[in-house]
């Protein structure tokens, strides 16, 4: 027998190729054979052939696909007879292949030897492996099954061997033989900038410069399409290499400095390590196997280090300890994640939400973030390329949740912790594992010296050998031990360790067939030394569904003052506080406090209701001030004062995490009232921001609570609010439906005020997608609306819109007067953003108009009311045109300033933005054409 999948999922026997069988019975084999002999449990079975909705049958009928490929791989055997090549076991099945029967065995076979070999055979064994592709992987199953990790994985095992095959050839020559591979693998990865910038040059290198830099046009064409950026810097360098046509190493082609000469670069640094453990011990093998990772030439290529083992064993505390005592080597900061993967109710993080996490954290306004997924790890392995920077991903459920926060270029060490131990990684991201196991009795008892004191140990040497005994050499054990203890300094140890002997119960989560691994005894025995309060709250934190806990959130739950409490459970380590005020729990020690069920299940279901009802008291007060100017609704409470815009948008933005789950909570238990709330007070935060598909998601559950209510006015407002979140994501099939039942239920209801801004976002929409004159009416019916009910800043919106849109119909002279219009209207309500926003606009009209002087004192303005809101996206885009304005009124030194100061807040972040500001000062000095036409012509434009 013979197999493919890379391609086409394809079998032989001998020479005669067999048919396969219908779609999902070749997505079963396909799926086989991209685990190349290795176990595929049926639950992934499953998950593969069906998604989310696997019909009651699935099991049937996947034994019935195993029992036709069986027959069609050993027509002699019985269906269900044990042997042959497709195997029963593990909980699944496996296919039996090697590197003579499978094309991803002979694939990955040949692409190690290359990796060893000398460079010229090198780079045939690589040819002959990439030869072995003929499409994407699994083609011709249905396209729900190819999208699923296991075969991208696969895509991503091309990639790597072609990026490895390049640079040899680069280096040593033989590109010839492996362009059309090369080629190939660019063309299934057109967004893919390592795979571009190599097949640039190596088109080159074979002496097709032309064909080289129009490939380099049309992937500059394609980012820009696609992303909406401009080509990173191994692109730009591919390009600056052939136009200079030059020949080197691929290590100088890649590595070009992009910058001019003597350009400043405000790289954004995080730092978002844990602090280190002032007690850490032992773990000395395990962190000079570690150190050793880093050693010599490591970095050139991306460290990525596995740490697996049990929960509690202490992962997450060597691989803080490890990365602390690294950071120096990393001077382009550290990034830090808990990916909870391992989370007591499954709800591990998307990884799409932890790339959003890391992009912002490099500095990316939440604007300029792509909206979809692929779109999103490009950009963020762009502004990783040739930075040297330590990421930490904590408590991965599986490979793929990791592979999109993996960087693309050497120079980068990852660390992750994970309870799996990530065979996948290792095996197509050359991950290397590290598995820790329990501490050994010297470790156990460093530990507790270091918590408790020598003198203290020493003391009761035969009590501390009882406590390691009991505590399994389970540092998460240990630590709770050593935390009673330091809190009772009075108690005899010996005392401590009969508590441990009197309590034998055992924590399944620890259960391991192994009695020394027993730490519900640790966790029970603590949890009954705490007072009334402090375990009741204990109990009641279970019910919170975020990754922390505020202290607000806190009280809220256990509806008392909770300081003394939060104190006690942090004094115990059944609690961290992470950051002030706000709170953390091992998953473990959550996973314990769900199975206590002394409170009723009535007891439960109010504490519930009192954290939804924090949240969107919270939600409501903070958008309040976030958007003093947007419709609220009527809450039959009273909601908190936030002092200022800054303050309740810092709680949006720390609450942002909880926020998602608190609403999935809202809407699994039924608190329809609380759904449609919290939906309304969050849409403009997380519009604002740049979180739209969270967005889109809040709006369903509010729109569908609305609907179950009757709430007729929460429904009008939250289909407008959907229909603009989903236009956001490029959904208009969502959309203008959304709108259309808005304002048919606002006109229902004869509110003038909610169909002012239904129509002011069907204006919106209707400007999206260029229907200009139609979005003016829509507009001026809003206008008309918001004068007759009285709303001066609703007015002054649509005037600004209005202004927007006559700026894209070339009408420059009535767009400024609108702009003038909406400044008369924003007079007096203290309104920074929507003030700042028409300054800009303003000096923007009054620019296209030739009206420099005028056009910079409005920027000016508006520059100042960014800077006190923090605003630093919208800062960048007031400075751009300002600079536009300094040079076209001549003066070429303060329009250098200003460009200098924008590519200083936005350079390493956006960047095509700074690659804008960058062509700017480039050409600085050229004549102002554009500029010296509109001062020729300062009319206006389009009629007033």
């Amino acid at each position: 027998m013979r197999f493919a999948v890379l391609g086409p999922v394809r079998l032989w026997r001998g020479d005669v190729e067999l048919n396969s069988g219908p779609p999902q019975q070749r997505a079963l084999l396909g799926l086989l054979l991209a685990y190349a002999g290795r176990p595929v449990s049926l639950d992934e079975v499953i998950d593969v052939l069906w998604g989310q909705d696997p019909p009651p049958s699935s099991v049937n009928v996947v034994q019935r696909y195993v029992g036709n490929l069986r027959r069609l791989l050993e027509p002699g055997l019985p269906s269900r007879a044990e042997g042959g090549w497709l195997l029963r076991g593990a909980g699944g099945y496996r296919l039996e292949a090697d590197v003579g029967t499978l094309d991803l065995l002979r694939f990955r076979h040949l692409a190690e030897q290359a990796r060893s070999a000398a460079p010229a055979e090198a780079v045939e064994l690589y040819a002959d492996a990439l030869d072995l592709w003929q499409g994407e992987a699994a083609a011709g199953i249905p396209a729900e099954a190819r999208s699923k990790p296991v075969f991208a994985a696969l895509e991503q095992e091309r990639i790597t061997v072609a990026l490895a095959a390049a640079d040899v050839a680069l280096v040593h020559g033989g590109m010839v033989g492996l362009l059309p591979a090369l080629r190939a693998a660019a063309t299934r990865h057109p967004l893919d900038e390592r795979l571009q910038a190599r097949l640039v040059l190596a088109l080159a290198a074979t002496g097709r410069q032309v064909e080289a830099l129009d490939t380099w046009q049309a992937v500059r064409d394609e980012l820009a399409e696609e992303l909406g950026i401009e080509p990173g810097p191994e692109l730009r360098a591919a390009q600056q290499r052939v136009l200079r046509e030059t020949a080197g190493p691929v290590g100088e082609a890649t590595g070009l400095a992009v910058a001019p000469a003597g350009e400043a670069a405000a790289v954004v640094r995080p730092a978002q390590l844990p602090a280190d453990l002032s007690v850490f011990a032992g773990r000395r093998a395990d962190l000079a196997r570690a150190l050793a990772l880093l050693d010599g030439d490591a970095l050139g290529t991306v460290v990525i280090s596995a740490i697996g083992g049990m929960a509690g064993v202490g992962k997450t505390t060597l691989a803080v300890h490890w990365a602390h005592q690294v950071t120096h080597r990393f001077p382009d900061g550290q990034l830090y994640v808990n990916l909870r993967g391992f989370d007591r109710i499954g709800s591990a993080m998307n990884p799409a939400k932890a790339l959003r996490g890391f992009l912002e954290a490099l500095g990316v306004p939440p604007h300029r973030i792509p909206v979809t997924m692929d779109a999103q790890v490009g950009l963020y392995r762009s502004l990783l390329a040739k930075r040297r920077v330590l990421i930490l991903l904590d408590n991965a459920r599986d490979a793929d949740q990791v592979r999109p926060l993996l960087p693309g270029c050497p120079g980068c060490l990852v660390l992750i912790t994970s309870r799996d131990r990530l065979p996948g990684l290792v095996a197509t991201e050359g991950a290397l594992p590290m598995t820790l196991d329990l501490f050994p009795v010297e470790d156990a008892r460093e530990s507790l010296t270091r918590r408790l004191g020598e003198e203290r140990v020493v003391r009761e040497p035969r009590a501390v050998d009882e406590i390691v005994e009991r505590c399994g050499g389970l540092p998460l054990a240990l630590a709770v031990v050593a935390a009673r203890a330091a809190a009772n300094p009075a108690f005899p140890l010996s005392a401590i360790a009969a508590e441990l002997r009197e309590t034998p119960e055992t924590l399944d989560a620890f259960a391991d067939g192994d009695p020394a691994v027993d730490v519900r005894a640790v966790f029970s025995w603590s949890y009954r030394s705490l007072s009334a309060g402090a375990a009741r709250l204990f109990r009641l934190l279970a019910l919170h569904p975020g990754p922390d806990v505020s202290a607000g959130a806190a009280a809220a739950l256990a509806d008392e003052p909770v300081r003394r409490p939060l104190n006690e459970l942090t004094r115990a380590s059944l609690l961290t506080e992470h950051t002030p005020g706000r709170y953390v729990a091992h998953d473990l020690l959550r996973a314990y406090a769900t199975e206590l069920v002394e409170d009723s299940e009535d007891d439960r279901h109010a504490a519930v209701r009192r954290l939804l009802d924090h949240y969107t008291q919270q939600a409501h007060g903070a958008c309040r001030k976030f958007a003093p100017f947007w419709r609220q609704p009527e809450l039959s409470e009273s909601v908190p004062e936030f002092d200022d815009d800054r303050q309740a948008l810092a709680w949006f933005t720390a609450e942002h995490s909880v926020l998602m789950p608190v609403v999935e909570l809202a809407a699994q238990g039924g608190f329809d009232t609380h759904s449609w709330q919290l939906a309304w007070a969050l849409e403009r935060f997380l519009d604002q921001q740049g979180h739209w598909r969270d967005c889109a998601t809040v709006q369903h559950h509010g729109l569908a609570a609305a609907q179950r209510l009757g709430h007729r006015t929460a429904q009008a407002h939250l289909h407008r609010a959907l229909a603009r979140a989903s236009a956001r994501l490029g959904d208009y099939h969502v959309a203008w439906p959304g709108i259309r039942h808005s304002l048919e239920l606002y006109e229902e209801l004869g509110d003038l005020s909610g169909l002012a801004t239904a129509h002011r976002t069907h204006a919106w929409l209707l400007d999206q997608v260029g229907r200009y004159e139609e979005s003016i009416q829509q507009a001026e019916r809003a206008l008309d609306l918001y004068a007759a009910t009285g709303d001066p800043a609703g007015e002054a919106s649509m005037l600004h819109a209005l202004a927007w849109t006559h700026i894209r119909l070339d009408q420059d002279c009535r767009a400024a007067s609108y702009f003038q219009e909406a400044l008369i209207k924003l007079n007096g309500l203290s309104n920074r953003y929507g003030d700042a926003g028409v300054l800009d606009g303003l000096g923007y009209a009054l620019q296209r108009l030739g009206e420099y002087e005028r056009a910079i004192v409005y920027y000016r303005h508006a520059l100042t009311l960014y800077r006190e809101v923090g605003d630093r996206y919208n800062e960048v885009g007031t400075l751009r045109h300002l600079g536009d304005s300094h040079r076209a009124a001549g003066d070429q030194d303060a329009a250098r300033a200003t460009w200098q100061r924008a590519l200083d807040l936005v350079d390493d972040i956006d960047p095509a933005t700074a690659g804008e500001i960058r062509d700017k000062l480039h050409h600085l000095d050229m004549p102002d054409l554009v500029g010296a036409e509109r001062r020729v012509r300062r009319s206006c434009r389009g009629g007033p």
